[in-house]
């Protein structure tokens, strides 16, 4: 039988987004009460299933907020505006508004946090590469305000997560801006929601940082050989140069800014700090022996993609 903390529900902020989605299954499926704030709820039930609290609400809002909070138990922030749609309101909604959901919960008495970050922030290369509007430095900003709060809190740096491989294919070609770099951790957004759901229901956590990442580090030419030989489809590399995108981005930058943020996301993407890369191995061995999951290898997400998109109507 459940005591009363235990049937308090667990407040999923980005919960239908693409993480976000696969930790409210993960909780779901441990027979987790979970609650998710959305902008429309209609929508959230169609990705979520009937089994979910929906609040219809938007995080800027403070009433929305303080409203989502009350009763929860523990608190996981997976939110993201790094959409054409709403990177207007990066600031406001990945800043302003979880500035405000941490002091709300402070308020409210909520002690457990799971904060979803990058996988590795480095102040000397986000300067070196004059990033300025990047996520990075926000995330930084929330990642210091959690270390000098009192909550009781986790923070996963999740790494690039493998759907960028598929993103960046068009037809039987992975196109990528750079080439990338020698190589890249990634991992299953299915790892994330299940390493991050286990991660709130355990409270020995506190302060702890986890860099999330599959078994390996590949490059994209790489990727593109192995999408091939699962698939029997076979998938060409081609690396298209840089100087084009970043001219496109100075003249379009004021109608359309996800340019510009996507090309300072590929801008660090290419220059993915190689001594990280080498510790893969380490950070996933950390995950295997803190978490108990089955990690999703490279070969096992391109077989789960194929299998989502033979469901879809």
């Amino acid at each position: 039988m459940r005591n009363n903390m235990e049937n308090k529900p667990i407040l999923v902020l980005g919960g239908t987004g693409h993480y976000g989605k696969h930790i409210v299954r993960s909780l779901l499926e441990k027979g987790e009460p979970v609650r998710v704030l959305s902008r429309n709820a209609v929508k959230a039930r169609k990705i979520l299933g009937d089994g979910v609290e929906i609040i219809e609400g938007d995080i800027t809002s403070r009433e929305s907020v303080v409203e989502s909070l009350n009763g929860v138990r523990a608190i996981v922030i997976s939110v993201s505006a790094f959409t054409p749609k709403l990177i207007r309101k990066l600031k406001l909604i990945e800043r302003d508004s979880v500035l405000m959901v941490l002091e709300e919960a402070q308020k409210a008495g909520v002690s457990r946090v799971v904060y979803i970050s990058v996988y590795e922030i480095r102040e000397d290369l986000l300067r070196e590469l004059n990033i300025q509007l990047g996520i990075a430095w926000i995330k930084l900003e929330i990642e210091a305000a959690l270390a000098k709060s009192d909550f009781n809190w986790t923070v996963l740096g999740v790494a690039p997560s493998m759907e960028i491989f598929f993103a960046m294919t068009r037809g039987d070609t992975m196109m990528v801006p750079g080439g990338g770099p020698p190589a890249l951790p990634t991992v299953s957004p299915v790892d994330v929601g299940e390493i991050t759901a286990q991660t709130v229901l355990r409270g020995d956590l506190k302060g702890k940082r986890f860099r999330v990442t599959g078994p390996e580090a590949i490059s994209f030419p790489e990727a593109a050989k192995r999408i091939s030989n699962v698939t029997g489809k076979t998938i060409k590399f081609r690396k298209i140069p840089l100087f084009p995108l970043k001219i496109a981005s100075v003249l379009i930058w004021p109608f359309n800014p996800f340019l510009r943020h996507l090309l300072e996301f590929i801008k660090l993407m290419n220059n993915f700090p190689q001594d990280v890369v080498a510790k893969v191995p380490e950070d996933h061995q950390l995950l295997v022996k803190t978490f108990s999951y089955t990690p999703t290898t490279f070969e096992m997400e391109v077989r789960r993609r194929i299998r989502c998109h033979d469901k879809s109507p």
